[in-house]
């Protein structure tokens, strides 16, 4: 399941509602990044993420497709934000389901690799030093390469 919301979400609502729904899967992984406080020696008071609805979803939909593809996966969900976030707010969960650990485990790397670089996602951070936008590191791009070199 895909969702893109621009409301605040309960983590551990989520995880639990996941969890009962993968059942006997055996193993599930979730993981779940927050707004960081801080961008080198400035403090970010906020981050903005835009999207062009539709098309956000489709491009993490491709992304799910190729984990479903690559793993055997009984269950994914993710679930993004967007909107004006505040530090410390939860912006990204991902939960996967399989009946091993090593391919839930990989699974869920792969999907955050992916929606780090190929998500249709615009960002921009308010910091103490001003306005930026922020695009993937090369440490994004490089840690998303290794898929293409294990495919």
């Amino acid at each position: 399941m895909i969702r893109v919301l621009e409301t605040p979400f309960d983590l551990n609502r989520e995880i639990a509602a996941f969890n009962a729904r993968a059942g006997a899967a055996g193993a599930v992984v979730t993981f779940s990044g927050a707004v960081r406080g801080a961008a080198g020696e400035a403090r970010v008071d906020a981050l903005e993420l835009e999207h062009f609805p539709g098309v956000t979803e489709r491009s993490i939909a491709a992304i799910e497709a190729e984990a479903r593809e690559r793993w055997p996966i009984t269950d994914i969900d993710i679930i993004h934000r967007v909107g004006r976030l505040a530090p410390g707010e939860p912006i990204v969960l991902v939960c996967v389901a399989a009946a091993h650990r090593r391919e839930a485990f990989e699974a869920a790397d792969f999907l955050m690799d992916y929606l780090k670089t190929k998500a249709m996602f615009w960002k921009k951070e308010s910091r103490s030093d001003g306005e930026t936008w922020i695009e993937p590191r090369a440490e994004d791009y490089k840690d998303a390469a290794r898929w293409k070199e294990s495919k």
